[in-house]
This record gives structure tokens, C-alpha cells and sequence, in this order.
């Protein structure tokens, strides 16, 4: 282990000291250190409260222990780094704290600082939170805080490779030891670049690999699913959309009896289906639209749940039973509507109308043809949107991820329903939150746009 850093307990542990052990407790584990030698409780203690480098450390425990107490010291220590208890800092520029159990430290062995050089990661970012200023990275188990406005001009440096000398050139009062120790702390926190990036990292761009290692457990120490930290604070969304219009189109119910007597096989659907982007003469109906939301959208059930709020039942699964999405179509040519921007009401199955055709419109059309890669205007954009604060309420650093992926089992829905009815679907990879935002005037953080998919009818074989 490197000597050099200054090292501590993490301050999510607990210390509880008694007579020949010591119990360290964290929120959901608890260790207890037996049959203490007064070295080792001594050192437990500083490390708690008076954090000391290794050397320090283990010259406090032979000097009362005995070189077996070193021994023991440093097994306990390593367990305790693996268990993402152990902080190490570089005083008076910034602080590693580890995030996840599994921690790897990885004390990094520099030959020569005056040839080596070094260059924060593509992926490295500083944010600011609760007033501390902090460096995270996707490929990191750490976070660092800075805790000196030098620490920053350092980082800041460090966006163009820097040996341990130009490193400190231009920043007071650092000296090329401390630069060094530094330089340690973030090859150590793997916050740095590797002469040789990873193969298979070379595709990866920045804002993939932060969502990827943020939505999922293994890489930080953030509240994950359900934690309900709004609840009895904000009241949580109701599950219907208040209404947006007065101006009703009522739409068609189909004979779901009829439709099971009727309706192709499974399998049939499932083989036959494909993203198609040529669409008939003729355009979809009023009809077609109304049994194509009725199958795949409508709400089949409201949940009351006290302080819960509402759920709802739908055909397609949905997180929770939240289900935060909303669709809009948007009609470019559909016998029995006229061309607008339209909200559907799962619960009254009717469509309200939202926009009149307008130059937002327009650009949402042309930019899901571009964007589907036909020639041809699609007959029905649908807008799938979400209202992220009734995931939100309940979620914690999954919530997005989760809204994308209702958002691709609604898809699958529409789909699916859309061959059985031998229509033309095509899903499309992305689309522009802003326009819509613009063409609704619906706040972009309170409900925005997260998936589009296009509707028409067949053309003639």
C-alpha cells in the first residue's frame, strides 16, 4: 500500500468502540472486529477521527502492538478498502471517497514522472453538489471531491496531457510531490486516461456510459428504484392527463370478441412483422386509428392507492403500473380528421385537439421523415411522451431508464397491433423534444416528448 496518502472511514460508517472489539456499521452491514490489541483500537479510532497516512498509522500500532499488530493492521485495512469504507485523500486538494462495495484502490507504480504523461478522461466531469465540487467518472468505483480551488486548475490542466511539472506551472503554492500524489489519487481512481484505451471503450460515447453506469447498481452509491422520497411531500400526478381541450373526437371501439374470433395468429404477427416505410394511396381512417389505440393504449383499469395515488392497467406492461406515457397524434392525412396535433384520453378513448397545423408541426413531420428515411410524409406521426414526475416520484436513479424502456414495449405494442391490422408501422430512433415542446407549450421538464413511431396504411403489392 501506497504511504503517502492520508487515509479514513468513509462517513456512512459507523464506529462503536468497546472494551476488546470494535464494531463498524454501515446502512445495511455490520462488521465487528474481535479480540483488539490497544494498537488496533487506537488506529481504528484515528481513522475515524484523525485521519493519518499508513505510516503514521502502523508505527502507532508497533509501538503498542508489536510487529504482529502491523501484520493484523494492514489485513484488517484491506478489508476494509474492499468494502468501499476507506477513504484516501491528498490534503489540502481533494478527497476519494469509494461509492460501491467491491472497491478496487489501485495504487498506481509511476517509474518516471518527468517522461510520463497524463490526461483526465474523455469521461471525467465535474458538478457541484451540496457546495462541494466534484470529479466523477463512469469508469470509476470513486468520487472525488476537490476541496481547493487549486484542485480545479489542476483538473482543468489536465484536459491537455501534463507531466508533474507543467502540471504545476502557473498554480500557487503546489509543489511537484504534492502534484504527484494528486496525479496518484486519480490514476488510483482510474480517473485518468490510459495510454491505450480499451478496445471495446472506443465506441462508447460520453453521455452512453454515465447513463449506462448510473441507471444500474455496481458503480455508485446512489438511492436505486423504488424509494418513494417525495412521498408526503409532493402529491403525486394523477394517472389521466387533465384535459387540454374542450374540441372531442370521440373514436371507434372495436369488438374485442369479434376481433378474438377474427383476428390473425400470434405467431402469424410476430413472423410478419417489419418496420415499413411506404405507405398506400390511400390514407388510414378514423376507424383504423380509433382500434389501433383501443388494442394497444387504452386504460383497461384505475387503481386507487391511498397514499400512493393512481395506478392503471393497460395492454402494454408498464413499470409500477404507473404508466407515465402519453400519445399524441399527429394527423398529416387520416380520413375523418382533419390534419392537427391531437392528444388520445386512454380513459375516455377520444382525442382532444392540441395544435392547429402550424410551422412546429410541419417541422415535426418532416423531421420524423427525415429521420424514417422515406420519401414520403407519414400519414400519422404518434408522439409518445412522458410525464417524468409520476415516475420520478417513486424512482430513484433508474426512473429514465425505465421510461425508455415502457417506451419500447409501447412500441412493440403498436406494432404488433398495427400488422394484425395490416397497417404500415415503423418506430424511429429519435426525435425533437424542443420543437414539441414549442408546439405544444407544455413545460420541457414537466412532460416531453421520448419516442415517436409512424402510421399509415399499406401500399398495394
Amino acid at each position: 500500500m501506497n504511504s503517502t496518502f492520508t487515509i479514513s472511514l468513509a462517513n456512512k460508517i459507523d464506529l462503536i468502540p468497546e472494551s476488546e472489539r470494535i464494531i463498524l456499521k454501515s446502512n445495511n452491514y455490520k462488521l465487528t472486529l474481535s479480540h483488539l490489541q490497544p494498537g488496533l483500537k487506537s488506529a481504528f479510532n484515528h481513522l475515524k477521527h484523525s485521519p493519518a497516512t499508513l505510516s503514521d498509522l502502523r508505527q502507532l500500532v508497533v509501538e503498542t502492538d508489536g510487529i504482529e499488530g502491523k501484520d493484523k493492521f494492514d489485513k484488517y485495512l484491506q478489508g476494509l478498502t474492499n468494502l468501499g469504507w476507506i477513504c484516501h485523500s491528498v490534503y489540502p486538494l481533494a478527497t476519494a471517497i469509494p461509492m460501491t462495495g467491491n472497491y478496487q484502490f489501485n495504487y498506481p507504480k509511476i517509474e518516471d514522472w518527468q517522461q510520463q504523461t497524463f490526461t483526465l478522461s474523455r469521461f471525467g466531469y465535474l458538478h457541484q453538489v451540496n457546495g462541494e465540487m466534484i470529479l466523477e467518472s463512469p469508469q470509476s468505483q470513486a468520487k472525488i471531491i476537490l476541496l481547493d480551488w487549486r484542485a480545479t486548475a489542476l483538473i482543468t490542466k489536465l484536459s491537455q496531457p501534463q507531466t508533474s511539472t507543467t502540471l504545476i506551472a502557473g498554480i500557487p503554492d503546489i509543489t511537484e510531490e504534492l502534484a504527484q500524489q494528486f496525479l496518484s489519487l486519480l490514476l488510483a481512481t482510474q480517473m485518468l486516461s490510459s495510454e491505450t484505451e480499451n478496445s471495446h471503450l472506443i465506441q462508447w460515447e460520453f453521455h452512453d456510459l454515465l447513463f449506462h453506469s448510473r441507471s444500474r447498481k455496481g458503480r455508485h452509491s446512489n438511492p436505486i428504484g423504488g424509494t418513494y422520497r417525495f412521498l408526503d411531500k409532493i402529491e403525486p400526478l394523477p394517472v389521466v392527463k387533465p384535459p387540454m381541450s374542450d374540441k372531442v373526437i370521440e373514436l371507434y371501439k372495436p369488438d374485442l370478441e369479434d376481433l378474438l374470433k377474427t383476428d390473425v395468429s400470434f405467431t402469424q404477427v410476430l413472423e410478419s412483422r417489419r418496420s415499413i416505410r411506404e405507405y398506400g394511396e390511400n390514407p388510414i381512417t378514423i376507424e383504423q386509428l380509433g382500434e389501433l389505440l383501443y388494442r394497444a393504449a387504452r386504460i383497461q383499469e384505475i387503481i386507487d392507492k391511498e397514499k400512493m395515488g393512481q395506478l392503471s392497467r393497460r395492454p402494454y406492461p408498464g413499470g409500477g403500473a404507473i404508466h407515465e406515457l402519453e400519445i399524441y397524434p399527429l394527423i398529416n392525412y387520416c380520413q375523418g380528421i382533419e390534419p392537427a396535433l391531437y392528444h388520445y384520453r386512454p380513459d375516455a378513448h377520444e382525442l382532444e385537439l392540441v395544435s392547429e397545423w402550424s410551422q412546429e408541426i410541419e417541422a415535426l413531420v418532416t423531421e420524423a421523415c427525415l429521420s424514417n428515411g422515406s420519401q414520403k410524409m407519414p400519414q400519422i406521426l404518434i408522439i409518445i411522451t412522458a410525464r417524468f414526475n409520476r415516475m420520478f416520484w417513486k424512482y430513484q436513479s433508474m426512473a429514465y431508464a425505465a421510461i425508455l424502456k415502457h417506451v419500447g414495449v409501447l412500441y412493440n405494442t403498436l406494432y404488433l397491433v398495427s400488422t394484425a391490422m395490416n397497417l404500415a408501422p415503423c418506430g424511429i430512433g429519435a426525435g425533437n423534444s424542443d420543437i414539441f415542446a414549442k408546439a405544444t407549450g407544455i413545460d420541457y421538464y414537466e412532460e416531453s416528448s421520448v419516442g415517436e413511431f409512424i402510421l399509415g396504411t399499406k401500399k398495394s403489392s
